[in-house]
Parts: C-alpha cells; sequence; structure tokens
C-alpha cells in the first residue's frame, strides 16, 4: 500500500474573508497543519492543489459579472495573487513537509477535481500517482461540495481507495455538503473522522 493525502483548494479566496469564503475554512487550515505536522509519516505523498486562475479572460465562463453559484463565481484565486495562495495556517506545515507535489488547475478553464490540473513539472495528477504507486488516498480541504466532491469522485473512479476525512473539510452549505458525502460513500470512499478526532469523534 502507498498511501498520499490530497489537500483540495485551502486558499485565502476560499477562507473567511477572501472572495468565496466558507465557514470553517481556517479551521479546516489549521487541521490540516495539524496532521502534517502531528503525524508526519502517515503518507507516503502529499498532493496539494490550487485554483489558479487567468487574470485577463473569464476561464472560460467559470468567471462572471452575475455569477449563478453552481457553473459561474465571482472572480477569485487568480495567479500569483494573495487570494490564491495558501492560507496562512497552512503554508508552513507544507514548507515543512518533504517533497509536497504542488497542483495548480483552472488555469483558462473551469476545473473543480484536482485530476484536472497539473504539477510544477507538467505532470498530469494521474500520472504522478502511477509513477509513485500510489493505492490509497485520503482527501482534506475545501469545498466538500464542490472541489473536494469532483477529487473523490475522480479518485474512485480511477480506482483508488478513498477515505474523505470529515473533520477536515468545510463545504459552502450543509446541504449540499451533506448530500456530497452521501454520494462518496454510497460509490465506495470510507467517510471517517482524522487522526486528530477534530468533531469529537
Amino acid at each position: 500500500m502507498t498511501s498520499a493525502l490530497f489537500i483540495i483548494d485551502v486558499q485565502n479566496d476560499f477562507t473567511e474573508g477572501g472572495a468565496l469564503g466558507v465557514a470553517g475554512g481556517g479551521a479546516v487550515a489549521a487541521g490540516i497543519a495539524r496532521l502534517l505536522l502531528e503525524h508526519p509519516g502517515r503518507y507516503d505523498h502529499v498532493f496539494a492543489s490550487r485554483d489558479w486562475h487567468d487574470g485577463d479572460n473569464d476561464n472560460g465562463g467559470h468567471f462572471s459579472a452575475t455569477p449563478d453559484f453552481v457553473d459561474s463565481w465571482p472572480v477569485h484565486c487568480v495567479a500569483g495573487t494573495i487570494g490564491a495562495s495558501y492560507h496562512e495556517a497552512l503554508e508552513p506545515a507544507l514548507t515543512a513537509a518533504p517533497g509536497v507535489i504542488h497542483v495548480r488547475k483552472g488555469q483558462g478553464e473551469p476545473a473543480y477535481s484536482i485530476f484536472e490540473g497539473s504539477t510544477e513539472g507538467g505532470e498530469t495528477v494521474q500520472d504522478a500517482l502511477e509513477r509513485l504507486n500510489v493505492t490509497d488516498i485520503d482527501v482534506v480541504g475545501i469545498a466538500t461540495d464542490y472541489c473536494v466532491l469532483a477529487s473523490a469522485v475522480d479518485a474512485l473512479a480511477a480506482g483508488y481507495d478513498v477515505r474523505v476525512l470529515t473533520d477536515l473539510i468545510a463545504g459552502v452549505a450543509p446541504q449540499s455538503s451533506d448530500a456530497a458525502l452521501e454520494r462518496l460513500a454510497s460509490g465506495g470512499a470510507i467517510v471517517v473522522e482524522s487522526p486528530l478526532g477534530l468533531n469529537g469523534g
């Protein structure tokens, strides 16, 4: 078994005060940092994704002045801006962790799943997982009902054993987040707390 942690879009624009801030996003960032720092050998590999949108176009309709908040959104996570940076609570832990694989997605087009992104070296996430012989993936991050869901669905479809750590995710809305977790559980993912047990379980 070779394990990987997917850290999905824990960025300033998706946490409190950001362009599309999600309640609890800052706590998720701090919790993931704790997981990395307190359990340094738990994962063989860590992948961290970021939305990294173009600032000079609508990214294939992803940005809109009149967003529907389903397929189109206000401007967010523009490449090179503070909003696109990792949350300050997470960044030191990523720096301390050896060999983190940074993934950028949504460069000129809509992208929700980490599998739609590429590494700094231009490798697809699928190719990197295969090269590293990954078999098991834990998924954490933001947002439960969008990019976490899409990333976990794609991981399941690709044949990986997937766990979603419920105390290290935050969603846009409770109802859609609950529906996302139900969909993932019915699709074969294990939905469980992290070793930190931040939900009290």
